[in-house]
Parts: structure tokens; C-alpha cells; sequence
């Protein structure tokens, strides 16, 4: 079950964190992965980890918020396999604040890559899947996206964009075979995790950790691999009734917290 055998797969910040481990986990299950990363360097070691484990991959430095640049790379990925079986927009940026401590240039920033990045990208990769009639999108949004988190409201604005964006998609495209959800985590436990505890919590890097993951019931954050195996899913042939979905994965956090 859930071979995506033959399939091509776009993964966009797939050099690391979630991203990384769908790239990996769609590399085991046969599918011959693209990594789309800001960082070239990140991107082509999540290639070593695919190919060391006999997986198919290769490495793309993309900013996903320069459209000219996401088409190009799009448009040779397709010329070099012939079809786009698979997108996910994993690719995003956090951002601590309220409106009134959020400035201007913060705002801009979590717009042009939340949310232009995932328009530039589906876009750039519509027009084929229609052509070759059908295909799969899955984009990464939030529990953010449907609750009031203190201190990130442009964080959430941008999470409910993509939410909407991934219901007008699935909306518009259903006819031309053309599935397209979204995965809404709650705190996953990622090196961006570990770097921000770092900068804003010195010396009480523990404690903060333990903090941040009882406010997810079960106990702990999610695991990138948990959330990959949940991707893994909704994009294979197994989820072919599915689509226009939010999936949370979140320890309860939605449900149980409310």
C-alpha cells in the first residue's frame, strides 16, 4: 500500500525538517522526488540521504517567492520526466508577534513566501497536471490557521490563506482530476524548534521545550516523520476519494484544548 512507483514528486523546502522527511519517506516508497530548497546546500544533502538509501532525488535552490524563477525550474523539471505526479508546499516561515509589535517588512516577508510562495508554485505546475489529466497538491498550513494563537498573528493570517487557497484549488480542478488538501500540525519538534528556543530562551532551553509540548495534550510535539507518513497518504492512490480536506495532526491540540 501507498507505493507511488512511477510517480514523480515536487517537495518544496524539502531540505530540511518536514519537508525533508516527506522527501525521504516518498523516496523509500518509490517515487522519484524533486527537492526545492532556498538553501542548495540543504537540498542536495537531503538528495545524499535519498540516493545513499537507493531513492531517486535531485536538488533544485529555488525561492519559491520569485514566480520567474519557480516556472523555470517547474517547466525543466517536467521536460526532463515528462509529468508532475506529485506537489507539496512545504516550504515557509514563522513569525512571533502581535499586530502592533508586527512591522511592515515582517508582514511583507511572511506574505511573499506563506503565501505567494504556495500560489507561485501551484501555478507553475497547474497547467501540467491538467494536460496530463490529473494529479495531487498537497499543501502544509496550521492549527493556526483555524484558532487564535497568542503572538502570531501574521503566522496565522498567512495559514488561513493557505487553507483557502487549497480549498479553491481543490474546488476549481476536481473535474480535470486534480486532488488538492492540506495538513495542519501543531508544534513538531524540528531544528527550527531547537534555534529559536536557543535565541530567545538562553539557559532555559529545557524548560521552555517541556513548556511548549504539554500545550499539545498527548504530551510531546509531532514527530516529522509522523506528519510525512499523513502526506504520504493523502497523496497516494489509496486517498483518491479525497480532496477540498484540512487534516490536523496535533496531539489533540484543536479538539482537546478547546
Amino acid at each position: 500500500m501507498f507505493s507511488l512507483q512511477r510517480k514523480t514528486a515536487i517537495i518544496t523546502g524539502s531540505g530540511s525538517g518536514i519537508g525533508k522527511a516527506i522527501a525521504e519517506l516518498f523516496a523509500s516508497q518509490h517515487a522519484e522526488v524533486f527537492v526545492l530548497d532556498l538553501n542548495k546546500t540543504s537540498a542536495e544533502d537531503t538528495v545524499k540521504a535519498i540516493t545513499a538509501n537507493g531513492g531517486s532525488a535531485t536538488a533544485y535552490a529555488v525561492n519559491v517567492t520569485d514566480q520567474a524563477q519557480v516556472k523555470e525550474v517547474i517547466s525543466t523539471i517536467a521536460q526532463k520526466v515528462g509529468r508532475i505526479d506529485i506537489l507539496v508546499n512545504s516550504a515557509g516561515i514563522s513569525h512571533i508577534g502581535r499586530l502592533e509589535n508586527t512591522l511592515e517588512e515582517d508582514f511583507d516577508r511572511i506574505v511573499q513566501v506563506n503565501i505567494k510562495g504556495v500560489y507561485n508554485v501551484m501555478h507553475a505546475v497547474i497547467q501540467y497536471m491538467k494536460v496530463q489529466g490529473g494529479g495531487v497538491i498537497l499543501n502544509l498550513a496550521s492549527v493556526a490557521a483555524g484558532l487564535g494563537l497568542s503572538d502570531r498573528f501574521a503566522y496565522s493570517m498567512s495559514k488561513g490563506a493557505v487553507v483557502s487557497m487549497t480549498l479553491s484549488v481543490a474546488k476549481d480542478y476536481i473535474s480535470h482530476n486534480i486532488r488538492c488538501n492540506c495538513i495542519s500540525p501543531a508544534r513538531v519538534h524540528t531544528a527550527f524548534v531547537d534555534g529559536f528556543l536557543a535565541k530567545n530562551y538562553p539557559g532555559q532551553e529545557k524548560e521552555m521545550f517541556e513548556k511548549l509540548s504539554k500545550t499539545q495534550p498527548i504530551g510531546r510535539m509531532g514527530k516529522p516523520h509522523e506528519i510525512a507518513s499523513l502526506a504520504l497518504y493523502l497523496c497516494s492512490d489509496e486517498a483518491g476519494f479525497v480532496t477540498g480536506s484540512d487534516y490536523p495532526i496535533d496531539g489533540g491540540f484543536i479538539k482537546l484544548n478547546t
